[in-house]
């Protein structure tokens, strides 16, 4: 029951009028034309309906409620998968932020499986944008801090922020984010003279 609330205070809630034309029966068309006018009515519906979840998810997220973020972001990814397809790279940013709100959640080993579903697509889409290649790793060295993996994720971090600048330029706010995620590890370790200079680029 309990898991059955957070799924509507997470998501269900929100999405309940987007649900029944998406998932109820379609109505049948007798000419081409209007066909194709319902397949693009269902198809905005659906991109409707995956934004929303998106958009909740990623506020429970910032909000740190990883647990309610994960159903909403589950929605985003079942609806994402119908329109685009499984191996579609636009299912890189959901399975990214299931793995912010997993490892937020302390289920590092469901983290590490949608880490690798979203590498696994990139590594498959030769034209992979440098900003999505930029939040795999960023998302890769959060999960690597997780683990207690410092240098690993300094290494991700690097490609981090590497890829950002590519894309956003060394100014950006993108950028600063990999030196700031820098800058903690290197706290940690007791390296004050590296954490104070990348602090400086935040």
């Amino acid at each position: 029951v309990s898991h059955q609330r957070t799924d509507w205070i997470s998501i269900h809630g929100h999405i309940c009028h987007l649900l029944i034309p998406v998932l109820g029966p379609q109505p049948c068309f007798h000419s081409e034309k209007d066909r194709k006018h319902g397949k693009e009515q269902l198809l905005r519906r659906q991109e409707s309906l995956i934004a929303v979840a998106l958009s909740t998810a990623q506020g429970f997220v910032w909000a740190e409620k990883p647990l309610e973020a994960i159903p909403a972001a589950l929605q985003a990814l079942r609806f994402s998968s119908r329109v685009f397809g499984s191996g579609s790279v636009q299912l890189v940013p959901i399975y990214l932020l299931l793995a912010e709100a997993s490892t937020g959640a302390g289920r590092l080993r469901q983290a590490a499986k949608y880490l690798s579903q979203a590498q696994w697509i990139v590594l498959q889409t030769p034209d992979c944008s440098a900003a999505l290649q930029s939040k795999l790793h960023r998302g890769l060295g959060l999960f690597s801090i997780a683990e207690g993996n410092l240098d690993q994720a300094l290494y991700h971090l690097a490609n981090d922020v590497y890829l950002a600048a590519a894309e956003f330029g060394l100014n950006s706010v993108e950028v600063s984010g990999g030196y700031f995620h820098m800058a903690n590890i290197f706290f940690q370790q007791n390296k004050m003279g590296a954490a104070n200079s990348l602090y400086t680029e935040v």
